[in-house]
């Protein structure tokens, strides 16, 4: 036993095959049960697609590299969760491509943003985030109000997240630029966009559509879309 041993450790080759192949069925061994658990995710409610409007703001997000200063994962520490709130659960960025927990809090973490202030108060913060919070280190996003955000290929977006996994109807992709100019204008009817997408917030007043509407209305429904104090949802309590 030894004598093989030691003709392994002698061999490089033979020594990394032999880990590779180790580490490889440890992979597999921790990783396939998790395809065939059902409750690897956990079944909430009030999960849903995110908003044509919210897409589009988390692409910017992504593209301005937010996740970069700022987490959206909640750990379940007593002093996160008295800090942030309810600790973050899987179900709340399964239709994220890729999610957006971080790694870094340079800012604080956006798990719950959604909601905590209002839309003038993010305006003015990604125009000058100084002005609100003298201490932030958060560069200026003032061009956001300036680029007009295109919804040219909005259909194309919601069939290719479809195309990953994400439920979009055939009735939300269909209606996907007139619920994105419904939700950029707070004088309009909601009551459609809101029985497509519950929680989503209106932002803007109307006029051109830019990224910063965008940007906004998806930080407002950040950890909104969950109700803790739903029955339903009463294994997931605190």
């Amino acid at each position: 036993m030894f004598i093989r041993h030691e003709t392994i450790e002698k061999n490089a080759f033979l020594m990394l095959i032999l880990t590779l192949l180790v580490i490889s069925i440890g992979g597999i061994v921790e990783v396939i049960p998790l395809f065939t658990i059902e409750t690897t995710v956990e079944h909430v409610t009030g999960v849903r697609p995110y908003t044509p409007l919210e897409s589009r703001g988390r692409d910017i997000y992504v593209r301005e590299g937010c996740y970069t200063c700022h987490s959206q994962m909640i750990r379940a520490l007593r002093d996160e969760v008295e800090r942030y709130g309810h600790y973050s659960i899987a179900a709340e960025s399964m239709y994220d491509h890729p999610f957006q927990w971080g790694s870094k809090r340079i800012g604080p973490d956006l798990a719950r943003v959604g909601g905590k202030y209002s839309n003038d108060w993010h305006y003015a913060h990604l125009i000058n985030a100084q002005s609100v919070v003298p201490e932030s280190l958060m560069p200026h996003y003032a061009f956001l109000a300036d680029t007009r955000l295109d919804l040219d290929d909005l259909t194309k977006r919601l069939k290719a997240q479809r195309a990953v996994g994400v439920p979009y109807t055939d009735e939300q992709i269909a209606n996907a630029q007139a619920d994105a100019r419904t939700q950029t204008d707070t004088n309009a009817d909601q009551k459609a966009l809101l029985k497509r997408y519950p929680k989503a917030v209106a932002v803007g007043t109307g006029g051109t559509i830019t990224e910063m509407d965008a940007l906004i209305a998806y930080l407002q429904v950040l950890g909104t879309m969950v109700d803790f104090a739903d029955p339903a949802n009463e294994n997931l309590r605190q």
